[in-house]
């Protein structure tokens, strides 16, 4: 029970890694909370890191460490929220193992997510998609690398780490074109891809060499590309355009908005909500059905196939008959 390297070891290594078969990013997320949350409790408390028990991880401590990255780190409500999710995972596990651990987590567990709003979903117009591609350089040692990325991304509406990852052996470059993706909770979908996507893939240098192996996209140094190096790539080539929001403020544009980009566009394609998440790699439609609400351009054809009537009625005179109630009134009033 003293031993918190030991359960944390456990946590990692058997729980997140094997059991729940998290990816790197995940598993990343998770031990920056734990390391965080053990450095806070061990100053808290004027204890070595080394000398807790896991006696000393309260719910107490768990509110008390949400309340200060907050008003001390300066964190979001959403990071707050995240930091509070990953420690749920933690606790549940401890519970489950530690039954001494119980009450605790069940004190855990009932602490409140926070409300916040929800993010904008930022995506590309069509035109602005022409733009981008026709502004990229065919000059330059990277040139191809970056259009072939591009392409990939807005084709597959793959997330960052899922093209990052990607190895030669994934891509079939001969009937039927695809792409194999290795998404979240270790989940592989496979993904077609046009005709103009493979032929910019064939001419890559890591997929000439024939090697299975490879990973797919390279970096200057000819190293693996990865997440921050795929973000400086994207951010370069589109400075110049903004993508469509629902408020005028200007947006940097990401690798995930070509993944918001690829599921406005497939729904305004007519392709069924259900086959978008498939592609997407979503465990629930709810997550992918947001796509729908945020398709102007659908909601605009829906009101144009819904003609406001030739006739307006005389609007019927407003019943006064409550604002007569003086009790009513008077209670209203009171709230």
């Amino acid at each position: 029970m003293n031993n918190i390297g030991s359960v944390l070891f456990a946590f990692f290594e058997d729980h997140l890694k094997i059991q729940k078969g998290l990816r790197a990013a995940s598993i990343k997320s998770y031990r920056d909370t734990l390391k965080l949350f053990l450095a806070w409790v061990a100053k808290a408390m004027h204890h070595h890191l080394t000398k807790l028990a896991l006696a000393d991880l309260t719910a107490d401590q768990v509110l008390a460490f949400l309340r200060s990255i907050e008003t001390e780190r300066k964190n979001q409500i959403r990071t707050r929220n995240q930091r509070l999710a990953a420690l749920r995972t933690f606790y549940r596990y401890l519970a489950v193992h530690y039954p001494g651990m119980l009450e605790e987590a069940e004190r855990v567990e009932a602490i409140p997510t926070k409300r916040t709003t929800v993010p904008e979903t930022l995506y590309l117009e069509r035109d602005e998609i022409n733009l981008l591609f026709k502004s990229l350089t065919h000059q330059g040692t990277l040139a191809l690398r970056d259009r072939s990325i591009l392409m990939l991304l807005y084709n597959t509406g793959a997330r960052a780490q899922e093209i990052v990852d990607l190895r030669v052996g994934d891509v079939d470059l001969d009937d039927p074109l695809r792409v194999r993706l290795h998404g979240k909770g270790d989940k592989w979908r496979s993904c077609p891809i046009w005709p103009e996507t493979a032929a910019l893939l064939r001419q890559l240098e890591s997929v000439r060499r024939a090697d299975p192996s490879l990973p797919l996209f390279m970096s200057r140094k000819d190293r693996p590309l990865t997440r921050f190096g795929l973000y400086k790539l994207v951010l370069r080539h589109t400075t110049e355009i903004h993508p469509s929001a629902d408020n005028t403020r200007k947006h940097r544009i990401t690798p995930h908005v070509f993944r918001h980009t690829a599921a406005v566009h497939l729904l305004e394609a007519g392709v069924d909500i259900n086959v978008i998440r498939g592609w997407l790699g979503h465990v629930n439609l709810e997550t992918t059905q947001r796509y729908a609400e945020i398709n102007l351009r659908s909601k605009q054809a829906a009101l144009a196939a819904c003609l406001p009537p030739t006739d307006t009625a005389v609007a019927s005179p407003p019943n006064g008959r409550w604002r007569q109630d003086e009790d009513l009134m008077k209670w209203l009033q009171s709230l």
